[in-house]
């Protein structure tokens, strides 16, 4: 299997290396989703009125957004 194909020209990484991080990423995803999943329940259970936040802070800036252009005109 011949990675060097990635690299353009002169090749920065060698074959093993590029095999090394291939494997890293995957790895790395895998214990992200799987740490996602176990916080998941505490994240639904201590951020319960977040979204009517987030909601409200984009209702404001779109008040701010009308009050701008519709002074302009």
């Amino acid at each position: 299997m011949n990675f060097s194909m990635l690299a353009i020209k002169d090749a920065m990484f060698s074959d093993g290396q590029l095999v090394f991080a291939a494997l890293f990423f995957v790895a790395f995803v895998i214990l992200i989703y799987f740490m996602y999943g176990k916080d998941k329940i505490l994240h639904r259970k201590n951020y319960k009125g977040v979204k009517w936040i987030l909601v409200g802070f984009l209702a404001f800036f779109l008040l701010l957004l009308a009050i701008k252009f519709g002074l302009k005109e």
